[in-house]
């Protein structure tokens, strides 16, 4: 998000730790992502779950960060200038905040499902299977649609003579900050509220689980409670629960990734002497990227073990015997990944 025409050299030394660190993060995000994507792509022939459906579309999402946002920021650190025509800077811009547009709120409705599976397991069970996932699209809608702004913000402009850029020609002197406090809202505090409104609701019906289910004695607990109470406490399987433990995780891993970037733009934003050149500021905002890597490793871990998912994602592709095995090692990762999301309805069908 840059907020002004600048032709002053930049620090040498600090450009090239920004290289380095999207080098990295490119590089992580760009093979896990992918290789995940790889698995769950091979197995769509297959009744696929709502939670692996979200995963899908996440890491789609989080390919999108790599692509668009990581990728061409890497470019512009080593060129300097942003090098391409106007049509290229907007969509460039674009899908950049498309990007973080859909791993914000791919995280909402996947949160807002554990929600509903947990705390309505009945209206669950009595929801018919769709064609269509309607919460991943309207997720990605508000993506497309919310990201529209960036194509008429920003352009490729000369910012001195015979030096072009891609920069956002705000209204001063409010403009810049509007913007920053707008998409600070709609991208990160609404949905982290939202986010947050569910799971201490969650945390409430599966603490109440538990009291019941270590104070009841026969049936006298269950009478004691109403008809719909009664059915959310008996939902809550242990499959559930880790759900539940997964989403936590994810969200936490956003807030910790994205809360500095969002920070410094604030910041920048409505303070016109804050050090945005330094490398407190530079690295704060590079690390919401790394999100996109730790998601992969979130799904991974929650399959019992990491260090052999992340050797099997290295091996597809692999001809003969090796790819044979790797196969059968991804097959083992998704099943493994996805045994406890089985049981997510009543029905122990998928929701």
């Amino acid at each position: 998000m840059e907020s002004g025409l600048s032709d002053t050299p930049r620090d040498e030394r600090l450009a090239q730790v920004e290289i380095a660190l999207l080098s990295f993060i490119f590089i992580c995000a760009g093979i896990l992502n992918f290789g995940l994507l790889l698995v769950l792509w091979r197995r769509r022939r297959k009744r696929l779950s709502r939670m692996r459906i979200f995963v899908f579309h996440l890491c789609i999402a989080d390919l999108t960060v790599t692509l668009f946002q990581v990728c061409p920021q890497l470019i512009w650190d080593i060129t300097d200038r942003f090098v391409g025509p106007d049509i290229i800077c907007r969509l460039v811009k674009y899908f950049q905040v498309v990007g973080m547009f859909a791993s914000t709120y791919m995280i909402v409705v996947m949160t807002i499902d554990r929600y509903q599976a947990i705390c309505n397991p009945m209206v669950t069970f009595q929801r018919r299977r769709a064609r269509w996932n309607v919460p991943v699209c309207v997720a990605w809608s508000v993506s497309l649609i919310g990201s529209a702004p960036q194509v008429f913000i920003f352009s490729r402009v000369e910012i001195a003579p015979g030096v072009y850029d891609c920069w956002a020609d705000f209204i001063k002197p409010w403009g810049l900050k509007a913007y920053v406090t707008w998409t600070t809202l709609v991208i990160f505090v609404l949905p982290i509220l939202t986010v947050m409104v569910c799971q201490v609701r969650i945390c409430r019906t599966v603490q109440l689980h538990f009291h019941m289910k270590m104070h009841r004695t026969g049936d006298t607990a269950k009478r004691s409670l109403s008809g719909s109470r009664a059915s959310c406490v008996a939902g809550v399987s242990k499959a559930r629960i880790k759900t539940v433990k997964m989403t936590v995780v994810i969200v936490l891993a956003y807030i910790i990734c994205w809360a500095p970037f969002f920070t410094v733009q604030l910041w920048s934003a409505w303070d016109a002497e804050a050090p945005i050149e330094t490398a407190t500021f530079t690295i704060l905002m590079l690390m919401a990227s790394l999100n996109s890597c730790v998601n992969p490793c979130i799904y991974l871990f929650f399959s019992g073990t990491l260090h052999k998912r992340l050797v099997a994602l290295m091996c597809v592709g692999q001809s003969g015997m090796k790819e044979k095995e790797s196969m059968h090692e991804d097959a083992a990762m998704v099943s493994s990944v996805y045994l406890s999301l089985k049981s997510l309805s009543p029905d122990k069908s998928v929701t």
